[in-house]
């Protein structure tokens, strides 16, 4: 399939282009700018070097594509959420707009939408896709955006929400951050460290997104996530015995860490138990289903991204 990717150099973006082309399909890419335009080419992607908050650099290469993942979000402008409007309704209208009798494309087309776990708040029991949503402020704006790609979808166009939990893997995201900290042997943790991430490993989370492009029933929200229900102290206490020296750990208060991160703090602070029924019932399961079990492999992605 043609399939139009936004994100394609972030961390979860990257992830999900490589799934796709082993999967074979024709990835057209949106960057910003050369370099990156040379790095998705090299990978095999037709780049398109446009911005997403400037609808006309890229309306015209997301037409007549067979399906949308809008993975990118824009951090550096302060419009964030109004940037990802702009792309999301690009993007639909560009899925709906009709196509000639010649097109070689499939009938039902599909918008994958990224959104994050975090909307659904502290949830101590587990939460399938179907739980209330209570975000964070971090993503206070999401559950809108979410209701509205759902709303969209009609019989010739598939509208899904991807909700993946706290992506690791490739030496990078929080996980990444831990390792960091660990080896350079200070680890801040915010609040009592107690609270569950629902994780899950960047290939694994890949894997999901090719799946709901090929699946023709696929539709509505799905979450990611390995369902290994693990604590930030047990993963704290798994990496430390592959670091030169064991870290120091820092439990740092969530009101302090609020006044220096802002937002962040209460996304690394919350207790999530998630499930993904949904996601299960495609007949996606996690390669990896633990970061303490696994943290001595993912030290060594940390050590060869950092090299």
């Amino acid at each position: 399939m043609r399939i139009f990717l936004t994100g394609a150099t972030g961390y979860v973006g990257a992830a999900v282009l490589d799934g796709l082309l082993r999967a074979g399909h024709d990835v057209t890419a949106l960057v910003r700018d050369n370099e990156k335009a040379a790095r998705v080419a090299a990978r095999g992607a037709r780049p398109v070097i446009g911005n997403l908050a400037d609808a006309e650099s890229y309306r015209a290469a997301a037409d007549a594509q067979d399906g949308y993942v809008h993975t990118a979000y824009d951090t550096s402008s302060g419009r964030g959420p109004a940037i990802d409007r702009i792309a999301v309704d690009v993007m639909l209208a560009a899925a709906k707009r009709p196509r000639t009798a010649s097109s070689n494309g499939p009938a039902n087309r599909f918008v994958i939408y990224t959104s994050a776990a975090w909307v659904l708040g502290r949830t101590p029991e587990p939460a399938c896709e179907d739980a209330p949503l209570n975000p964070i402020s971090l993503v206070s704006w999401r559950p809108e955006h979410e209701a509205l790609l759902i709303k969209a979808g009609t019989d010739t166009v598939r509208t899904i929400v991807v909700r993946p939990g706290v992506v690791y893997g490739s030496g990078d995201g929080l996980v990444g951050d831990l390792l960091k900290s660990a080896a350079n042997g200070l680890v801040r943790v915010v609040g009592d460290g107690n609270n569950h991430w629902p994780l899950v490993y960047d290939r694994d989370l890949a894997d999901l997104y090719v799946r709901l492009a090929a699946n023709d029933g696929a539709a509505g929200v799905y979450h990611a996530n390995d369902e290994g229900d693990e604590r930030v102290n047990d993963i704290v206490a798994a990496i430390a015995p592959y670091v030169p020296v064991r870290p120091d750990v820092r439990h740092v208060p969530l009101d302090e860490a609020r006044a220096k991160m802002g937002g962040v703090a209460d996304a690394l602070s919350l207790d999530q138990v998630v499930r993904s029924p949904r996601a299960r019932a495609l007949g996606w399961t996690p390669s990896l289903r633990s970061v303490a079990g696994n943290a001595a492999r993912l030290l060594g992605e940390w050590r060869a991204a950092r090299n």
